[in-house]
């Protein structure tokens, strides 16, 4: 089967030049290659007087080799490929995923930064992260804070066996980078249903499912990776999301599942997944379920 290539978008923004850089070291830590894309819709470009275009054109040429340039100064032996391409970013970045043999069955990730070249850090997050999570049957990875000295813990946040997917996802990526993984269930507080005997028997028989699942998960994984360190925490809380950015202080990579199978056409992210890409201080990698 070909080698599957680490696909990682720039722009020239400082966002995209640390997306770059993860994205190179993770390549090299999968011992695959790296293909950086510059979207600049070329189509639109095109619309545009031929000279325009072509500055265009030479513009992301140019950003590429930046980008190239950078990535090999992080991993000196990765195999790198470049690409200008046509359409918007999402699409662009998805194409280039989807172009890989076996990209549904395949390791490619997308990955890309929290901000553009505006430095606006809702601008990204609210058009292309959503369209990328929401249509990729691959982990996509938003690259989010700066690069501080690694702490080796991964952090996944599970739920239930739907979370399974990236639980392995966050399994195989502390192995590579030698770092221990916690899988952190966050449940909501529901105090005030106490006075409610029946809403409150159901609320107990669903978290007690809930714990059971996540003890199966902890079993999964454990018996999946023997040789990792992994902890489980289990923390009440008013604010799931809230819980995930707190651990994401002390996290190299924080881990989290798009709602709906994989095979769904713009499956939406829900609230927990949406708000830790906005808030996290570590980058986000959004795994499709199912």
């Amino acid at each position: 089967m070909p080698e599957r290539p680490v696909v990682v978008g720039t722009d020239g923004s400082a966002g995209a030049a640390r997306a770059v850089l993860w994205a190179a070291q993770e390549a090299a830590l999968r011992h695959q290659p790296l293909h950086i894309v510059c979207a600049v819709d070329l189509d639109l470009a095109e619309r545009l007087s031929a000279d325009t275009a072509r500055r265009v054109r030479e513009a992301a040429q140019s950003l590429l080799a930046e980008a190239a340039a950078a990535a090999s100064d992080r991993a000196p032996d990765l195999a790198i490929t470049t690409e200008v391409g046509r359409e918007p970013v999402a699409d662009s970045l998805l194409r280039a995923a989807s172009a890989v043999p076996h990209a549904e069955h395949a390791a490619v990730t997308i990955v890309v930064g929290s901000r553009g070249m505006g430095g606006f850090s809702t601008l990204l997050l609210g058009s292309v992260v959503p369209t990328l999570a929401g249509h990729a049957r691959c982990p996509v990875v938003v690259v989010r804070g700066t690069e501080p000295p690694s702490s080796r813990v991964i952090v996944v946040g599970v739920r239930d066996e739907s979370d399974l997917q990236a639980v392995r996802f966050a399994g195989e990526t502390a192995r590579r980078r030698k770092a221990s993984l916690l899988l952190l269930s966050a449940r909501t507080c529901f105090e005030y249903v106490r006075t409610m005997a029946p809403m409150a028997d159901a609320v107990r028989r669903s978290v007690e499912a809930e714990a059971a699942a996540s003890t199966r998960v902890l079993g999964s994984v454990q018996e999946e990776f023997p040789d990792l360190e992994v902890t489980e925490e289990v923390v009440r809380a008013l604010s799931p999301a809230g819980v995930l950015v707190a651990a994401s202080l002390t996290a190299d990579l924080v881990v989290v599942g798009a709602r709906g199978p994989a095979h769904h056409v713009g499956r939406a992210l829900g609230r927990v997944t949406h708000a830790v890409l906005q808030h996290a201080h570590c980058p986000v990698a959004v795994v499709p379920r199912g």
